[in-house]
């Protein structure tokens, strides 16, 4: 057992909840919500990729993910490297037993797991942007080659040690590692896979499956509690703050979009309100642990209201096709959370020599922020560039027109959802 740490029950009892909610949030959450938004003959084909990115993430996390995040191996030997990448001590879970204990008392194992949920869940988002359009096997090496060169580093970078984490930006449960990464990604996949066949700028292809969309939505805000509750990987005040921080500006933000939605197309839709959901969902990500109920109702109206704009606006304007808004929502909605972090974060929160805020006299923190922010843009926004065409190059990527057109559930897996 680690001599640092002693095991606290109650907070590994929680994070094995936490564990398994943030789990929820792919399957059955992403898979739903992502399935019902997209026509029928492509709702398999979105459970499939969600599934196997649960099953390949889930693997190469626990073969090299972890240690490459949270090992320390290339850091102990003064190596520069450290602000860059972890070590290679526990590869393969190698020196970690039931009995090591971690940070917060909870056995390292739960916290490898825990953090391995996230890692499934960022490469789940950004398949949202080139739905209905992909070669099941050219997103199966895209998926590998992205997690494997742009989510490890970025997750070592801000909660492994590395120089973002050292030079002291705020992301408590993954605005820059999930939401800006995903959401970056999905943008530059959009441009460069290219709209769907028949897709034309402001005349949406309709969802084929409403419930479904309101479904996940559910579990998605279910599972979001153990996503940010979680993350201070104890049951205390942070917890429960993140926790009421979370759900309010979620609400906020689902009744903000309601609203605008109401006053611009005459009627408050589903799927309006579960996107405006999802948007307070990833904005908050970022500020759970540091902001109070003012600060997230701010970002809650905030992040709905731009980010309204830019699926209704700005999307249909530069003719884009991000199928399901997943730079829209995610990217956009991440960026706009980690930048008010460093204005509505408050010592009120994080505790008495903690963080704080622009609002509350700290410009400094809001800097760092936009610095965060600025390189995480950067860098997953060339990296997918790059790994858009070595994968492209090796596999190919779009499916042809015909197969496009009749539907990738009958002719990437050979079944369809709905037999009649």
């Amino acid at each position: 057992m680690d001599a640092t740490y002693i095991l606290d029950s109650g907070n590994t009892a929680w994070l094995i909840v936490a564990t398994v909610l943030v789990l929820l949030m792919t399957i059955p959450g992403i898979a739903l919500f992502y399935g019902g938004l997209v026509r029928q003959k492509n709702v398999l084909s979105v459970v499939m990729q969600s599934l196997f990115i649960v099953a390949a993430v889930s693997i190469l996390w626990i073969a090299f993910g972890y240690s490459f995040v949270f090992g320390t191996g290339v850091m102990d030997s003064g190596s520069a490297w450290g602000a860059v990448i972890g070590g290679f001590e526990h590869v393969f879970l190698r020196g970690i037993t039931p009995a090591t204990v971690s940070a917060g008392g909870i056995p390292e194992l739960l916290f490898v797991l825990f953090q391995c949920m996230f890692a499934i869940i960022t490469p789940a988002l950004i398949l949202g942007a080139f739905a209905e359009r992909v070669k099941f096997g050219g997103f199966l090496v895209f998926t590998v080659l992205w997690s494997t060169l742009a989510y490890i580093p970025m997750a070592h970078w801000v909660w492994g040690g590395g120089f973002l984490q050292q030079m002291g930006a705020i992301d408590f449960a993954g605005g820059t590692v999930v939401h800006i990464n995903a959401g970056v990604s999905a943008l530059v996949m959009a441009l460069l896979v290219g709209r769907r066949s028949g897709y034309r700028a402001g005349m949406p292809m309709m969802p084929h499956n409403v419930s479904f969309v309101f479904m996940g939505t559910a579990f998605l805000w279910l599972g979001w509690f153990g996503f940010n509750a979680g993350s201070g990987l104890r049951a205390d005040g942070t917890a429960a703050n993140a926790f009421l921080v979370t759900h309010f500006a979620t609400c906020v933000a689902a009744l903000v979009w309601m609203s605008v939605d109401w006053l611009c197309n005459k009627k408050p839709t589903t799927v309006g309100t579960c996107t405006g959901a999802v948007a307070g969902l990833v904005a908050i990500t970022p500020a759970a642990g540091t902001v109070d109920i003012l600060g997230a109702f701010f970002i809650g109206a905030v992040t709905s209201l731009v980010c309204y704009y830019m699926v209704a606006v700005v999307k249909p304007r530069f003719g884009y096709d991000d199928t399901l808004d997943a730079f829209g929502v995610h990217g956009i909605g991440g960026i706009i959370g980690s930048i008010l972090t460093g204005v509505f974060a408050t010592q009120a929160v994080s505790g008495e020599g903690g963080v704080q805020g622009a609002l509350y006299g700290d410009w400094h923190q809001l800097g760092i922020q936009l610095l965060a922010t600025a390189i995480s843009v950067v860098f997953s926004g060339v990296m997918t560039f790059v790994l858009f065409h070595v994968t492209d190059r090796l596999v190919g990527i779009r499916v042809e027109r015909r197969v496009e057109e009749e539907g990738l559930d009958i002719y990437e897996h050979g079944e369809s959802a709905y037999n009649h």
